[in-house]
């Protein structure tokens, strides 16, 4: 075994876009399929590589692991890590910078301004990757017959000691409902209660996913317009008073950013009582809150009892998890048992075992404070590097939270053009005017700011000056 080279193929921009991981990744994947790095190398020590890049241990921590989770790398223990010696380095070609193959070849890495993302790059891939293989090894003959279809009790315990101290949502695990994600939650609660033809209220502009979910059952879409309160109910109630169901973003409304008020709030409860209706509350990015007090979940306040409450790990921990909740109001459990006994046979349990430990053994609520943190360094320094670029060109406030700026460009007209350009240049915001079906919120951009470190904000915005000019 060779003694470990000096880090020469692994060189950190800290003017890129890509993010510090990305970029160790990417360079040591390189060298060994260049020769650079030969089969049965050893590599620099962790520490040894942290110290001299100038980066987190943790970091170069989360990228060996991803190399040695793909072959590339193999851990010796106190002997150090090596390149695989059985690699066979015509078979492994460099990735393109743009394309993370660290699931499916083949498919691309987000571009930088996506919605829908966490901070890929913040993740505890480590501790994760821990989690994983401890349940992988309790692995046994009573985890082989079909799952409970309700989810793994020990989750949906574990989602409801949460709810109670991050929502204040009194409810027990018996309540609880595991989906595939929010869309499933939204599916699963129509089922429950409308047939095709009843009429669903429905934020104006909002999320487009659940429009399109809702339209395709086929219920009858009633778009409610949003102002700076949030959800105007009396509009609603006037318009569209004999409802069945209210679909709402109420903590930051999706995608304007605003939180209900408490008074609306209050209103729409008294709707739902008045009119045996009933709410579902899409709470997707709630634990995301920079200043003031948190707005309280609709499930907590009086008359919660006639809400649906739904979460998600997309945002939390990451998309391709797959995994939603939906805390039912106690009349529906029996019926939901049925329901979802003939829909399916419940989601896969070791995804599930593994979030549980996450959050029983105290790392989830440890990630959000730190993705709070990261993420409101990360939006204040994307909205000084947009002020810097476009100046008076550019229009935005800084909502009290979510994932998410909402800018518009007052001497351009049509923002569907400008995504285009931006598109072009590698850059994927997401623009306003679509999300609209009625009630127009005029036109901007969506820009999240999670996957933008800091140091890659300037450039990020400069790019997207040249893009739209």
């Amino acid at each position: 075994m060779t003694k470990a080279r000096e880090p020469v193929a692994v060189r950190i921009d800290r003017r890129s876009a890509a993010s510090i991981h990305q970029q160790l990744y990417d360079r040591i994947r390189a060298a060994i399929a260049s020769g650079q790095l030969a089969p049965g190398e050893r590599l620099p020590a962790t520490r040894s590589l942290a110290a001299q890049l100038g980066v987190a241990r943790g970091t170069v921590d989360a990228a060996y692991a991803r190399l040695a989770g793909e072959g590339y790398l193999v851990g010796r223990g106190q002997a150090g890590t090596i390149v695989s010696p059985a690699l066979r380095i015509a078979a492994a070609p460099p990735p393109a910078t743009h394309t993370s193959p660290s699931l499916h070849r083949g498919v691309t890495a987000p571009l930088p301004l996506r919605m829908g993302l966490p901070a890929l790059d913040l993740f505890p891939r480590t501790l994760w990757s821990r989690l994983a293989s401890r349940e992988a090894r309790r692995f046994s003959d009573t985890s082989l017959p079909y799952p409970d279809p309700m989810g793994l009790p020990v989750l949906r315990e574990a989602i409801a000691s949460y709810l109670a101290v991050s929502r204040g949502i009194a409810c027990r695990g018996g309540e609880i409902v595991i989906t595939h994600g929010y869309q499933a939650a939204l599916n699963l609660t129509a089922a429950l209660l409308t047939k095709p033809g009843d009429t669903v209220w429905l934020e104006d502009p909002g999320y487009r996913f659940a429009r399109s979910a809702l339209e395709a059952l086929p219920l009858r879409i009633a778009p409610v317009p949003v102002d700076g309160e949030g959800l105007c109910v009396d509009h609603a109630r006037r318009h569209f008073p004999r409802a069945r169901l209210a679909v709402v973003t109420p903590a930051h409304q999706s995608p304007l950013g605003v939180s209900l008020s408490l008074p609306r709030r209050q209103g729409l409860l008294e709707w739902a009582a008045d009119a045996d209706a009933f709410v579902l509350e899409d709470d997707y990015d709630c634990e995301f809150h920079y200043s003031g007090h948190k707005p309280p979940a609709l499930k907590s306040l009086p008359g919660g009892g006639r809400v649906f409450y739904a979460g998600s790990f997309s945002k939390t921990l990451f998309p391709g998890l797959r995994l939603g909740y939906l805390v039912l109001p106690t009349v529906f459990v029996e019926a939901v048992q049925t329901l979802i006994r003939r829909l399916h046979r419940g989601e896969a349990p070791f995804e599930q075992a593994v979030t549980a430990a996450f959050m029983t053994e105290g790392h989830f609520a440890r990630h959000l404070r730190r993705m709070r943190t990261h993420y409101q360094a990360r939006r204040q320094a994307l909205a000084e590097a947009l002020v810097r670029q476009f100046g008076e060109d550019i229009q935005f406030s800084l909502s009290p939270g979510g994932l998410h700026i909402l800018a518009r460009f007052p001497r351009h007209r049509s923002d569907v053009e400008l995504a285009d350009r931006a598109l072009r240049h590698g850059l994927e915001p997401t623009p306003l005017s679509p999300q609209s079906i009625k009630h127009g919120a005029g036109q901007g951009f969506l820009m999240s700011f999670t996957n933008i470190p800091e140091k890659s904000a300037s450039g990020i915005a400069a790019r997207l000056r040249k893009a739209i000019g």
